[in-house]
């Protein structure tokens, strides 16, 4: 394993422990798991030095729990830039729903999370898979520390982490598909957050699990301060000789990445619906700083858990069921639940870079994580003003 020791790695704390400041209230464990029934899995892939390099991963989520496939959550996907790909968004688009488990990983990986999970599927739900199957798999590139075209990535980790999918506490930082992250030019990696919302007698939750790498050095704000360009922690991601050339021939620059957002609730929603909390998705990751590069794929893919049930989509129809119904947030009462979603999108960010350790990987090439004594700091001069 070839991690290099780093400033944070006696620190295991999320972002609030550092004293950034955020709005609303979250969950019990601040994560996306709050959503009952839901469950999140990883595998976690980390070996070898040089060119083959192996640092990658596979995040797996389940919506309703094992026990839930293949019983459609509304749903919908938004694209805030479409340099990425998350597989599903057709059938999501035409029905509104999502049955099936989510994968996340590498950008080169997609079809063999996509081939794991319809493996899975087959054995954990046969009922489903005798149907058809369409599993959401986004991705984000991990080329800079992974080597990304040796296919180390295959169906059997994305059964490995479906089947360690579980409900309770989520891990951050380098794990699962976010382990060859980066983020603001500091290594990124999965983050995680929730809020809860009252609604008449009624509280529901919103959770929110991301995939971050995106963004530029000189991009990352926190309260207003250029925590980013302030940084004195060197940033090989964005200057070394490697990144120049790539940029040249690609004329990518810097702030190219991607991030996949999956926004989780139990509000009973509409389709339509869903695609609002997704939009806002957007609003969330701009709030550290970004402002979506042309080059980076960010995808907000966002369900509802309520209404078990009424979507069903049987094959071939049955002749008992001429009519469903649907119980749904009244659209005049929906902001409480955009306003959580861009809360817990932002909180996520900083959780994922919070969380993540320093990093050898490809080639020798370095991430640095951001300092928590870097943070505390600015945390401190906003607190000052």
């Amino acid at each position: 394993m070839s991690v290099m020791p780093g400033p944070n790695d006696s620190l295991p704390v999320r972002a609030r422990s550092l004293g950034i400041r955020f709005d609303g209230r979250p969950g019990p464990l601040n994560a996306i798991t709050d959503v009952p029934g839901l469950a999140v899995g990883f595998r976690t892939l980390v070996s070898g030095e040089g060119a083959g390099a192996v640092r990658t991963g596979v995040t797996a989520v389940l919506p309703r729990g094992r026990e839930g496939i293949g019983s459609p959550c509304a749903a919908a996907v938004q694209s805030f830039n479409g340099n990425g790909e998350l597989t599903g968004r057709a059938w999501i688009d035409e029905s509104g729903s999502l049955s099936m488990p989510i994968g996340i990983t590498s950008s080169h990986s997609v079809g063999a999370v996509h081939t794991g999970i319809d493996r899975w599927v087959a054995d954990a739900a046969p009922h489903v898979a005798a149907q058809w199957m369409l599993p959401v798999v986004g991705e984000t590139w991990d080329g800079y520390l992974n080597d990304i075209n040796g296919r180390h990535v295959t169906p059997d980790d994305a059964v490995a982490a479906l089947d360690a999918a579980v409900h309770g506490p989520v891990a951050e930082g380098n794990v699962g598909g976010g382990t060859g992250m980066n983020c603001y030019g500091f290594k990124g990696g999965t983050g995680t957050a929730s809020r809860v919302i009252a609604h008449g007698d009624d509280e529901y939750t919103v959770g929110v699990l991301i995939q971050a790498n995106f963004g530029s050095r000189a991009e990352l704000r926190l309260g207003g301060a250029d925590i980013g360009a302030r940084s004195s922690t060197p940033n090989p991601i964005e200057e070394e000789d490697w990144f120049h050339r790539e940029r040249e021939r690609l004329g990518a620059p810097g702030g190219a990445g991607s991030a996949i957002v999956v926004i989780a609730t139990d509000a009973p929603m509409l389709p339509g619906q869903c695609a609002a909390l997704a939009r806002r998705g957007a609003l969330g990751l701009g709030r550290s700083g970004t402002v979506g590069g042309h080059f980076s794929g960010d995808i907000m893919l966002a369900f509802s858990t309520a209404n078990e049930g009424a979507l069903t989509s049987t094959f071939p129809a049955s002749a008992e069921a001429e009519y469903e119904t649907l119980r749904f947030i009244p659209w005049g009462r929906i902001d409480p639940f955009l306003t959580a979603v861009v809360e817990a999108v932002d909180e996520a960010v900083w959780n994922a870079l919070v969380a993540a350790r320093d990093m050898v990987g490809r080639d020798g090439h370095v991430s640095h994580a951001l300092p928590h004594a870097q943070i505390r700091a600015v945390v401190e001069q906003v607190a000052a003003r």
